[in-house]
């Protein structure tokens, strides 16, 4: 059957890794304005490497500068977006993914009335994007939360930033529109990964950070739920999508132990989509709370609220998938989007411990799409390696189009089994700063940007040959790959 006529090609960015002017025209501090840049540690050591302390974080609040703090500088897109997107209309994107800095809009999250630079910014981009007739896909919450009502509060942990945040979306939606396609909080499920980035939660300041990381996560259920509502209501039309990382999980072996093992994973990667779809949380997860004497604070209206304002569509990030088995002393461990697992012997893996699995993304689709037959929409894959620009300006990424055609061939072989499918944003269609190493040296886009991990470089943008593959696959709708 192929992609359907209408479906979405495009790229997806998050504010802090693109944007840069960390400090410019009223913004105010996010939690990714203080993500050090950690050179000395392994890179596939990802927990080393998104881990933060207070004192970590009073130390970033005192020095201004952006050397050690790669997210505060970006690679320039907020002065850079019109020639971005040029370069991304002419690739033919039908829908551009990014996300709305909270902290560009309310500078420390407790404002009153909103920052008019920030919302003038993001009017200007959605004005660019609709004259080259490119869907804007935005992302409310993209691991960027104001910093102060992580220090204030201990972020999501406190129910009173559900208050701030649909302030913030109000004002998003009052302010723009024309966006028709909104998604919630990015990859929701990982505030048990990495609270302080998801979440705004500070580890040295919990005493119980169980309980604060599935209370974080219920705070955002419900702001999730409220701005469904107001979404739909404020924006007649409107469609609102809920974001999972789908860590697709493998049995290491045929033993039951470890098939049982890989379900019990799989189902906690499953339950935050479970709320945001069905509504309500799932017996297995509840039985879980109560093994681990997790009590979370929940009042009946925030059931209702939940029962009443699901989400229209599923998406998802897919990178890659891993091994568990019942006793993972065995396994050889490695590195993945925001989490480690086993790694599968049968696999290739990236320079940075990520494994490469197409037939993956094809059993992700049809797992989501069997549990919740509602349409689902891929909106981040791609692969983080290092390039070589060339003295005559290009860059030959052979590795990529390969990447990228056979996780095309798994989506096409998915739309025929019957998945409905709404569109694709790769990660991420221009370099940026990486979100777990805060590298620029790991890229992931058809557009090179000529920034080293210090920052330097002249910021020009080259396109890469699997700028011109890329082009041509949305020229055929996928058709010729």
């Amino acid at each position: 059957m192929g992609f359907k006529k209408d479906f979405l090609w495009g790229g997806a960015v998050a504010a802090n890794q693109v944007e840069g002017a960390w400090n410019v025209d009223g913004k105010g501090m996010s939690v990714d304005d203080v993500a050090r840049f950690k050179p000395d540690v392994d890179v596939k050591d990802y927990r080393k490497n998104v881990a933060i302390t207070s004192t970590d974080i009073q130390n970033a609040i005192a020095d201004p500068s952006t050397a050690d703090y790669p997210k505060r500088r970006g690679i320039d897109a907020y002065h850079h977006y019109q020639e971005d997107i040029r370069l991304f209309a002419e690739m033919g994107f039908k829908v551009f993914r990014f996300s709305i800095a909270w902290t560009r809009l309310y500078p420390t999250g407790e404002e009153e009335q909103p920052n008019q630079a920030g919302i003038k910014y993001y009017q200007n981009v959605i004005q660019e994007l609709q004259k080259y007739h490119i869907e804007p896909l935005v992302t409310l919450s993209h691991y960027e939360m104001p910093l102060n009502l992580a220090v204030k509060y201990n972020g999501w942990a406190d129910k009173r930033v559900i208050k701030y945040f649909t302030r913030f979306a109000r004002t998003c939606f009052e302010s723009f529109p024309d966006v028709k396609y909104w998604l919630t909080f990015n990859e929701i499920d990982s505030v048990t990964r990495h609270p302080f980035t998801s979440a705004g939660i500070v580890p040295d300041q919990s005493t119980n950070l169980l309980q604060n990381e599935y209370q974080a996560l219920h705070n955002q259920f419900v702001a999730s739920a409220m701005v469904t509502k107001l979404t739909h209501q404020l924006i007649p039309g409107s469609q609102v999508g809920c974001m999972l990382t789908k860590l697709t999980t493998y049995p290491a072996t045929a033993k039951p132990e470890d098939v049982l093992a890989a379900f019990n994973k799989n189902t906690m990667n499953y339950y935050p989509a479970d709320v945001q779809v069905k509504g309500e949380y799932p017996s297995l997860i509840l039985n879980y709370f109560r093994r681990h004497n997790i009590s979370l604070d929940v009042t009946d209206e925030e059931r209702q609220i939940l029962k009443e304002n699901t989400v229209d569509f599923i998406s998802f990030s897919y990178y890659m998938s891993m091994l568990t088995a019942a006793d993972e002393s065995g396994l050889e461990m490695t590195a993945g989007n925001t989490v480690v697992g086993g790694k599968n012997p049968y696999l290739p893996t990236t320079e940075w411990g990520w494994t490469v699995d197409p037939l993956g993304l094809r059993l992700s689709l049809l797992q989501l799409y069997d549990r919740y037959q509602k349409p689902l929409f891929v909106v981040e894959n791609g692969m983080g390696t290092h390039d070589q620009l060339n003295s005559d300006g290009t860059v030959h990424d052979q590795y990529r189009i390969d990447y990228f055609k056979a996780h095309f061939q798994a989506m096409k072989e998915a739309v025929d089994d019957g998945v409905d499918l709404m569109g694709y944003t790769s990660w991420g269609p221009i370099d940026m700063v990486s979100a777990s190493t805060s590298q620029m040296s790991k890229r992931y886009g058809f557009i090179y940007v000529d920034l080293d991990d210090y920052g330097h470089g002249s910021g020009k943008r080259y396109r890469k040959d699997s700028f011109q593959w890329y082009k041509h696959v949305i020229e055929t709708n996928g058709e010729e790959l």
